[in-house]
């Protein structure tokens, strides 16, 4: 089974005054280890990048934060709205790849990430959020996103992947 690892808008402009260092570190831990994980076993990374509100004063703002491991090897999609899938070519990309199971970590739990995997789910693919691998500037969003969606942990990405 082919899978993707899509680690979205882990941006410095997302984090700026509202979300801890603390919580953005633990994240990126789980984050990175998946994302050796998935890239070690010829798997996909696609990082998926918000640009909306992005001009030439504020584009540095937009980059992703240093924490996230980047590699030559991973994809790239740039988005305007909440789902990573509306109005990008990520659905062709995951196609093309042969992809059905889609692990999905990043930034906002109640919102970007929460409406990737429903986009995800409406097109076909069986999509699992990274426990441990989203953020939230609210805190208690987390645990009722992960309420009634598949979950995924990392010991158990790690038997997926080796298989």
């Amino acid at each position: 089974m082919k899978l993707a690892f899509l680690v979205i808008d882990m941006q410095a402009v997302h984090f700026e005054g509202r979300v801890s260092k603390q919580t953005i570190e633990e994240a990126c831990e789980y984050i990175n280890y998946v994302a050796d994980l998935v890239r070690s076993n010829g798997h996909l990374v696609i990082h998926v990048k918000d640009i909306e509100g992005m001009d030439e004063s504020n584009k540095d703002s937009f980059e992703v934060i240093p924490q996230i491991v980047r590699e030559t090897e991973d994809l790239w999609v740039t988005k305007q709205f909440s789902n990573a899938f509306w109005q990008t070519d990520l659905e062709q990309i995951l196609k093309a790849h042969g992809v059905e199971f889609v692990i999905l970590a990043g930034f906002a739990a109640e919102q970007c990430v929460l409406f990737t995997y429903n986009g995800a789910s409406e097109r076909g693919f069986t999509p699992v959020m990274l426990q441990g691998g989203i953020v939230s500037a609210n805190p208690d969003v987390i645990a009722s996103t992960y309420k009634h969606r598949n979950l995924i942990s990392h010991p158990v990405v790690k038997c997926i992947v080796h298989r």
